[in-house]
């Protein structure tokens, strides 16, 4: 028993920390930044106000989180984030393919406390800002408000991730609040005064069913029903989900201090919404649902943005500007929503796509004023306008993993964050994201120290694809329909396909590339063909007799014809894909972009997959065949299809294949490094997207290693992962090294993009 008698005053407990990285925010970009620093063996302290990490992706806000793949909806093929955001969504999905909040919420806590070089402080808040001297942030104060700690956290350096930036602030640093006029930039977008400065906060619902009536009584703080929200119509009580995204309130006001009178009025509108959902008659299907969830802290899209040596604006994500400090990427829509939110009279949002993903420059995260802070999520150095995109939480999360990276060397080599900029540290800085999956655009992993590169190189078999047969499934043209597929440059191409019609009538089918070969968006007409097409079963013979100037993938279209329906195939294989002229309008794809005059953004066609199980590719025969599938790809450098397939395919037949590697002499191997292929393309929201798979197709599940004298050194059976290390327990001396694969999906080829061997 403990008894203190009374005293004058008291202090809570005082605790000191003393880390080379400390990072304010637990949200994903802070906790990528945590994760990836400490991997690389520096000391970190992750700050984190909310009892659970993950930011607005967690159990506590309930947003899905995505990037550059924009649900499938854009015309950003394989453009899913890749490295450790990659390696958390690829586990998510395994654990949790239904899209379970609570069970995302321990997936994150397990990738942090899963690295001893972490000190996670959860309910803690920064109050104050030390500084060495007028450039220097020497230490922060926090408060933990469950244990009544005090902290003082020293560090080397800072990375604020806070959303509001809190560390930013208090140390002086330059920021930006509202739109920039659009003289400034010269930017098409700049939202008018009636559509307002700033994004607003949102707070989501859950509904759920249950077998009997259930009925509600609105409480008094609810909106009254006399007072009109505009949108209302949009509500459908069947969306079980947190999906109303456009319950938006506050850009109107200063969405940091006004942040409480924000969430009050959300909760006002939403308990409104649904006495709206349950007592209007409206909607009898909701008899039986009952109010599950109602967040109780808002998810807050715009607040402060800090300035960085450098400031994205609309130019560089539509120009799609290429920049030679790049270290990550986004492709989400500019996406501008009114400030009045649920209350305004115009569209909930407004969006507007690039023709393909877009790089972001290192110097956008390093602040201009303090010498050893960076700036993570949503305070990156970008206009409003731009901020519209680089905002979304994938891409936060993938410059998280960048700053962290890049922190470690600074730590290491004694630096500020603005010297990685010289000397060619930061070449040293992309190569090391790309060999750690994050695929800087357009940049390879460096074959230099790749055993593979120099040894001679035997595989089972090399697809060589002439044909995808058909399956005796049929779909309709009901929206123009195509191939996307690897073509080679100064090759006049014939394809087949199947068509089935009801009546003698006629299809155009329209060659097409991107523009820009890095791209996915077909702008570029190579050659149109009109055929006749006749009532029955038949085989459309196409024969182009013009040549791309390039080699990269090309669209062979099939014009819309609803009395036409083309086959299918039952196969699926890495780098090809059947596309469609489908809408999407959650992110404004209406098959075709057609933005204002003047607005900066171009018009093209959208050109998108269904999501599996949906999705097959049309049957098809090719000639020449199409030959880019070979063991050449291993060291290519690259872990995704871009401009080719970057692929080495098994025949398509083949579950079982084999890569063997060679050398002239005994060869000491310490570890091998393998990029399988977990669709890149598909979008793998973390939470509320129920996937149908917890496994991608693609990726193989079953490989082991065998040295010259066939001893088994290595063996996995049930692997779900893009990246697999495998660390030998001491190096291997051997003349070969043979890699055996099996693939468990018939219709599948055994795919593999890069092995790296050290």
């Amino acid at each position: 028993m403990l008894i203190r008698e009374k005293t004058k005053e008291r202090l809570n407990p005082q605790v000191k920390i003393d880390v080379d990285l400390a990072i304010v925010g637990g949200g994903l970009s802070g906790l990528c930044c945590a994760v990836m620093a400490a991997r690389k063996g520096i000391k970190v302290a992750l700050v984190q106000d909310r009892p659970v990490l993950g930011g607005n992706a967690s159990s506590e806000i309930r947003v899905w989180a995505l990037g550059a793949t924009s649900h499938m909806g854009n015309n950003n093929r394989w453009a899913r984030e890749g490295g450790l955001i990659d390696e958390i969504m690829v586990e998510n999905l395994h654990r949790n393919k239904e899209g379970n909040p609570i069970l995302f919420d321990a997936l994150l806590l397990d990738k942090v406390l899963a690295e001893p070089n972490i000190t996670l402080l959860l309910n803690t808040v920064v109050f104050e800002v030390h500084k060495k001297d007028d450039r220097t942030i020497s230490s922060v104060s926090a408060f933990n408000s469950q244990n009544s700690i005090f902290y003082e956290i020293s560090a080397k350096l800072f990375s604020d991730a806070s959303g509001d930036g809190i560390v930013g602030f208090l140390s002086g640093a330059s920021y930006r609040f509202g739109a920039e006029e659009a003289s400034e930039f010269n930017e098409g977008f700049s939202p008018s005064e009636k559509y307002g400065q700033l994004l607003g906060h949102t707070i989501f619902l859950y509904p759920k069913k249950t077998d009997h009536p259930v009925k509600y009584v609105a409480p008094e703080f609810a909106l009254k029903r006399d007072r009109v929200i505009p949108k209302i119509h949009q509500i459908n009580p069947n969306q079980l989900g947190c999906n109303y995204w456009w319950f938006e309130y506050g850009g109107s006001m200063d969405t940091i201090e006004d942040t409480e009178k924000i969430k009050y009025e959300l909760w006002a509108v939403i308990y409104r919404a649904w006495d709206h959902i349950k007592n209007s008659g409206l909607y009898p299907e909701a008899e039986n649902m009952t109010l599950e969830w109602v967040g109780n802290i808002p998810g807050k899209r715009e607040s402060r943005r800090f300035q960085g040596l450098y400031m994205m604006t609309q130019h560089d994500i539509v120009n799609q500007t290429v920049f030679d400090d790049a270290i990550a990427y986004g492709g989400w829509a500019i996406d501008l929503h009114p400030a009045d939110g649920v209350y305004s009279e115009l569209p909930s949002c407004n969006q507007f796509h690039a023709k393909g993903i877009y790089s972001i420059p290192y110097r956008s995260y390093v602040s201009k004023d303090i010498d050893n802070l960076f700036f993570l999520g949503r305070l990156l150095s970008a206009s409003h306008v731009a901020f519209g995109s680089t905002r979304v939480m994938i891409t936060c999360a993938l410059g998280g993993q960048a700053i962290g990276t890049a922190a470690a060397m600074c730590i290491k080599n004694q630096i500020h964050p603005a010297d990685i900029l010289k000397d060619g540290k930061i070449k040293k800085l992309q190569q090391q994201l790309c060999y750690d999956g994050q695929s800087v655009p357009y940049i390879p992993i460096s074959q230099k120290d790749n055993l593979a590169k120099s040894a001679k190189v035997e595989t089972s078999s090399t697809l060589v694809l002439q044909s995808l047969p058909f399956s005796g499934e049929w779909i309709s043209l009901d929206f123009s329909r195509g191939m996307l597929l690897p073509l080679k440059a100064n090759t006049p191409y014939t394809i087949d396909f199947m068509t089935s019609s009801s009546i003698d009538t006629e299809l155009t089918i329209d060659w097409m590339v991107p523009s820009n070969v890095n791209n996915y968006t077909p702008d570029v007409l190579i050659e149109s063909l009109t055929q006749p097409v006749y009532a029955g079963q038949h085989k459309l013979h196409l024969e182009f007799k013009n040549k791309m100037k390039e080699t990269q993938y090309g669209f062979f279209i099939i014009r819309r014809n609803e009395n036409v329906s083309v086959g299918l195939s039952l196969y699926r294989l890495s780098g090809v894909l059947a596309v469609a002229n489908k809408f999407n309008l959650a992110v404004n794809n209406r098959g075709k972009q057609l933005p204002p005059n003047d607005s900066g953004f171009e018009s093209f066609e959208f050109f998108t997959p269904d999501r599996r199980p949906a999705g097959k590719n049309l049957a098809f025969s090719i000639s020449p065949a199409i030959d880019c599938f070979g063991a050449d790809n291993l060291t290519n450098g690259y872990v995704r299809p871009h401009i080719s397939s970057n692929v080495w395919l098994c025949d398509l037949d083949k579950v079982d294949g084999f890569v063997k590697w060679e050398w002239s002499s005994e060869t000491s191997i310490s570890t091998v490094r393998l990029f399988f292929d977990n669709d890149a393309d598909h979008p793998m929201e973390t939470i509320q997207w129920n996937h149908p798979e917890s496994h991608m197709p693609f990726c193989v599940s079953q490989f082991s290693f065998y040295d010259d004298q066939g001893n088994c050194l290595y063996k996995v059976t049930d692997n779900y992962k893009t990246i697999c290390d495998i660390k030998f327990d001491k190096p291997v001396k051997t003349k070969s090294l043979k890699l055996q694969l099996k693939q468990n999906l018939a219709n599948v080829p055994i795919a593999l993009f890069e092995a790296e061997i050290h």
